[in-house]
């Protein structure tokens, strides 16, 4: 009996780890599995993004830095009125700064967008397309209705990082 038990729980790990994943990682999971080779290959994509985001060294913001990020948040807002190619760039620096004063390694848009994944999965898929969108601004390929969309998604993942940060963290050191 121990034997069927032993066998029925490793048989059914996979779909127990895919589940986990795909709870964890929402919209993130389906975009990861679409890009890869299958799914086998996404979830461990998606594990190495765990472990590697298990190794940073996390912290939360003062409540000093946190009142200075809501200003310069006000000022993009305030420029985004006048300028919103601009605006957008500045918001991108923005959520740049918060995240490698929080700890997040800056260095590549696409280690960026996996390490803000494992804690941050719901606005990380805003995030690419706002970033998509402030790209394409800055070179006059963007209308204002998009423009307006990028702002509204920088800021959801301003605001995870900024007031989400004690919420989401569990790794920090």
């Amino acid at each position: 009996m121990a034997a069927v038990v032993a066998v029925a729980a490793f048989a059914l790990r996979p779909m127990w780890r895919s589940r986990r994943l795909k709870s964890k990682f929402g919209p993130e999971y389906d975009r990861t599995v679409q890009e890869a080779e299958d799914r086998r290959a996404a979830e461990r994509e998606l594990a190495q993004r765990e472990r590697r985001h298990s190794e940073l060294n996390l912290r939360e913001l003062s409540e000093h830095e946190k009142q200075r990020y809501e200003m310069e948040w006000s000022r993009v807002q305030e420029q985004f009125i006048d300028d919103p190619p601009q605006a957008l760039g500045a918001a991108d620096r923005l959520v740049i700064a918060i995240m490698a004063d929080r700890g997040y390694p800056t260095q590549s848009y696409e280690q960026q967008v996996a390490d803000l994944s494992v804690e941050h999965a719901q606005p990380v898929g805003h995030y690419r397309t706002a970033h998509d969108i402030a790209t394409a601004a800055a070179s006059g390929r963007a209308s204002t209705e998009d423009m307006r969309t990028a702002i509204v998604h920088y800021r959801e993942l301003f605001q995870d990082l900024l007031v989400g940060a004690g919420h989401h963290s569990t790794h920090n050191k």
